[in-house]
C-alpha cells in the first residue's frame, strides 16, 4: 500500500498556483518501472559507438556530463561537437508497455485548477508516448522539451525563462514538480512552489548518490512519494 503523501516544512503553500508544471521521466510514473533505465542503457551505447570507446568507460562518461552539464547531451555536444538529432532520436527509442493507464493520476491532475504543463529534458516525442500510456495526456495544455528549450538542459538557468516566457506564466502562481531537487532551485528562486517526488524503496532503484540528495535544501518546499496521493490533498482545498 503506497505510504501517505509527506509534506515538509513548507515556507510556501498552493493557494494562489494557477500553473502546474511537471517533469516528465520518474516523475509523473513510478520509478520502479525502471522505464528511464532503458533510455541509459541507449545512451551508454551511442556514446560507446560515437566515441569507439568501450561500454565502460562509456558508461562513466556518460554519467560525469550527465551530472556536470545536465544532460549527456549536453556533454557531448561541448566536449565532442556531437550532433543533437540523431542521438535524441536513437536514445528515445524505447518500450513504453510497462506504462499502463493510472486513472487515480488523471483524475488527480484533472482536479487542479488552472493550467497544466510538461516541463521536460526529453523530447515531444517520448513525453507524449508517455502521456498517452497513462492516459493522462487530455490534461495537459502543452510539452515544453529539449527542442523547445535549444537543446539547453534543466537545471540551467534560461530553460526555465524561455518556458516562462513562451507559455506566460507567472512564477509566482506556479508549481514546480520535479524527481531531481536540483532542478528545483531555480524555479524556486524564480518564486515557484516546489514539489519534490521521491520513489519508495529508493534505494532499490538505480540512482546516482547525487541524484538522492537535496530531500532537506531550503528550495524543496514538498516532498511526497505519493504523486496522486499529494494532488488529491492539494486540490481539496480549492474544490
Amino acid at each position: 500500500m503506497p505510504k501517505s503523501p509527506r509534506f515538509t516544512g513548507a515556507p510556501r503553500d498552493f493557494s494562489n498556483v494557477e500553473t502546474w508544471v511537471f517533469d516528465l521521466d520518474n516523475t509523473l510514473y513510478p520509478h520502479h518501472l525502471n522505464l528511464w533505465r532503458q533510455v541509459d542503457e541507449k545512451i551508454r551505447d551511442y556514446v560507446a559507438r560515437f566515441l569507439d570507446i568501450s561500454h565502460e568507460e562509456a558508461f562513466r562518461l556518460q554519467k560525469d556530463y550527465y551530472r556536470r552539464y545536465g544532460t549527456t547531451m549536453r556533454g557531448m555536444m561541448t566536449e565532442h561537437g556531437m550532433q543533437p538529432d540523431d542521438y535524441l532520436d536513437v536514445v528515445h527509442q524505447i518500450d513504453h508497455s510497462p506504462l499502463t493507464p493510472n486513472p487515480e493520476l488523471g483524475s488527480a491532475i484533472e482536479q487542479l485548477p488552472g493550467r497544466k504543463l510538461i516541463l521536460t529534458n526529453g523530447t515531444r516525442k517520448h513525453a507524449e508516448a508517455v502521456m498517452r500510456r497513462l492516459d493522462i495526456d487530455r490534461h495537459f495544455e502543452d510539452v515544453f522539451d529539449i527542442a523547445a528549450a535549444n537543446l539547453d538542459p534543466k537545471p540551467l538557468p534560461q530553460v526555465y525563462d524561455r518556458f516562462l516566457a513562451r507559455h506566460g506564466v507567472d512564477a509566482a502562481k506556479a508549481a514546480m514538480f520535479e524527481d531531481l531537487s536540483r532542478n528545483l532551485e531555480v524555479p524556486h528562486t524564480l518564486g515557484m512552489t516546489t514539489v519534490l517526488v521521491v520513489p519508495q524503496g529508493t534505494r532499490e532503484v538505480f540512482r546516482e548518490d547525487w541524484e538522492l540528495a537535496g530531500r532537506d535544501a531550503p528550495h524543496v518546499d514538498h516532498v511526497t512519494d505519493d504523486l496522486a496521493g499529494f494532488l488529491k490533498i492539494v486540490a481539496a482545498p480549492r474544490r
